[in-house]
């Protein structure tokens, strides 16, 4: 169940920034969860609220043209310079402090961005299914795709040489893909589905492309692997082992950050705080009250 949430707008260089607070009852330090896509809801992120019970303040955000946070017409601000703005504008806006940080997917990425900036703003780093190189998270989706059964690359092929990226039976091989590497639960939960439903497709399509597996936006030549050994707080990495961003991406970051330690879910592709949410959760738990009590 889903703890009791306080909303709250900030208005971020002129537009209105949904974030939502989670407050835990006995509360030991705040975490940060943000959200991936680019362009997808803080919605299916609702199994990290199971922090609460930790002690835990979650702290979850809409970013700029996602969800309930305000659309601007302008796509030039859909960039992830700009979302590690946004984000550091909730971090002092909410007057947070140092705080846990964890990010999923592209929310993944922008958190080991900010922290190899920051880290003097975090207690605790945790990327779940985050990338830092995007070509190499490109090229290893591309080895998924190629393992895909042949009448589901036959169908990808034909509509994407047609530029038919939204034809109903491309989208129906598409989610063959989803399937076996997003998200491997069956039915998806509900925020999961609403999270990918109602994703922004100007954020999504300005940074990411048409679909999980075709980056061809703004973000697609990024790489800051180089970076990482300036995070110098403790780190978690969390990948699946059918993760679309497969753990070899994974064991890349984990070499470049100091102290940092890998775990590969064994049942789970991306959303692995979905597929072996009470492991997960364990996981989690045990790592950030391990960081607080060595101060």
């Amino acid at each position: 169940m889903t703890a009791v949430s306080q909303g709250k707008y900030l208005r971020i260089d002129g537009y209105l920034v949904y974030t939502r607070t989670f407050p835990a009852a006995e509360r030991r330090g705040t975490i940060v969860c943000v959200h991936g896509g680019p362009g997808a809801t803080h919605d299916y992120l609702l199994p990290l609220t199971d922090l609460t019970g930790s002690g835990y303040d979650v702290v979850m955000y809409d970013a700029l043209g996602c969800g309930m946070s305000e659309l601007p017409e302008r796509t030039d601000l859909f960039t992830m310079e700009h979302d590690l703005k946004v984000l550091e504008d909730v971090r002092t806006g909410l007057g947070l402090g140092r705080i846990h940080l964890m990010g999923s997917s592209y929310g993944g990425l922008l958190v080991l961005a900010y922290a190899t900036r920051h880290s003097e703003n975090l207690r605790s780093l945790i990327s779940t299914g985050g990338l830092v190189d995007v070509p190499f998270a490109s090229s290893e989706m591309a080895r998924l795709k190629s393992e895909l059964p042949p009448e589901v690359r036959s169908t990808l092929k034909k509509h994407e040489d047609l530029g038919q990226f939204e034809h109903p039976e491309y989208l129906g091989a598409v989610m063959e893909f989803y399937k076996r590497h997003l998200c491997r639960l069956e039915p998806w939960p509900y925020p999961v589905r609403f999270s990918l439903d109602t994703i922004s497709k100007p954020v999504y399509n300005t940074m990411n492309g048409p679909n999980e597996f075709t980056i061809i936006g703004n973000i697609k030549d990024i790489d800051f692997s180089a970076d990482l050994p300036r995070i110098g707080v403790p780190t978690l990495l969390v990948h699946g082992k059918y993760d679309e961003v497969t753990p070899a991406v994974g064991e890349r970051i984990h070499a470049k950050v100091p102290g940092s330690r890998l775990v590969i879910l064994e049942n789970s592709s991306h959303l692995g705080f979905w597929e072996e949410r009470e492991r997960y959760l364990e996981l989690v738990s045990g790592f950030l009250k391990k960081v607080d009590s060595e101060g």
